[in-house]
């Protein structure tokens, strides 16, 4: 697995209802919702709710994120988060990250927007949910930044050094997606990549939007496409993984 880990939530620390706190689209006068269900005898959170897209003519979001604005994480020297995933539907989900939090705003009362890092994912199933445990990377270098919610390219890098909150989202994408949506998760990891030579790669092309990077040490890891902005994980399954691999890279070549 990988060199180094730390666990941020669940695992072996006891996922807390008091680390999370919902930030819905009720502040834009939407009527979504969001929970975050933490089961402490089994080590498991589930991220669910209800997105409702009705009143903001499509739009919508509903999130949780960690509570406490003096917290701060320093994940300097690790590659990027880990998420475990013991259950999902098929839904596309966004997972978030800061490195700044300004005051409350004195007039109003409410927080005052920054840039988020995001990675948006989707975890695939045969079934309408899937049970099978799930495990999926997100580097550092696959965030993008954004300020209420549009891209911002000119941004800085995300400061690792001083991570001040993490979200988990589940937006419309403009009318996309909505309804409900349920996402259970074992834990949610810093860790580092695994050594070089323990992975078989073939390199982003952002033009044409596809990439996969595997690592080839471990069962229970879980290989990664980014196909519009998203990060997809498969199971490795011994029989199957061979002839997705030998398929990914003729498609790699003829595409060159």
């Amino acid at each position: 697995m990988f060199q180094r880990r730390l666990v941020l939530f669940g695992g072996e620390k006891i996922w807390s209802s008091a680390n999370w706190t919902n930030s819905d689209d009720r502040v834009r006068g939407g009527i979504s919702q969001s929970f975050m269900e933490c089961a402490t005898f089994e080590s498991s959170a589930r991220f669910y709710g209800n997105l409702d897209i009705s009143i903001l003519g499509g739009a919508g979001f509903a999130s949780q994120r960690t509570t406490g604005e003096e917290r701060s994480w320093d994940l300097s020297g690790y590659d990027g988060i880990e998420l475990v995933v013991t259950k999902a539907d098929r839904k596309r989900y966004t997972f978030i990250v800061k490195d700044e939090l300004l005051p409350k705003n004195p007039d109003n009362g409410r927080e005052q927007s920054t840039i988020s890092y995001e990675r948006d994912f989707t975890i695939p199933g045969e079934t309408e949910e899937l049970s099978t445990r799930s495990v999926l990377f997100i580097p550092w270098r696959s965030f993008h930044a954004t300020y209420r919610g549009r891209r911002k390219k000119d941004s800085p890098a995300l400061d690792t050094s001083r991570v001040k909150r993490f979200s988990m989202m589940m937006r419309s994408f403009f009318g996309e997606q909505e309804g409900s949506f349920s996402l259970s998760i074992e834990s949610i990891s810093a860790v580092t990549e695994p050594p070089a030579s323990e992975n078989f790669q073939i390199p982003l092309d952002s033009e044409k939007g596809y990439g996969i990077s595997i690592a080839a040490h471990s069962a229970s890891y879980y290989a990664g496409q980014d196909i519009n902005h998203q990060w997809i994980v498969f199971k490795r399954k011994p029989a199957v993984f061979g002839a997705v691999i030998v398929c990914l890279i003729l498609l790699y070549v003829i595409r060159l």
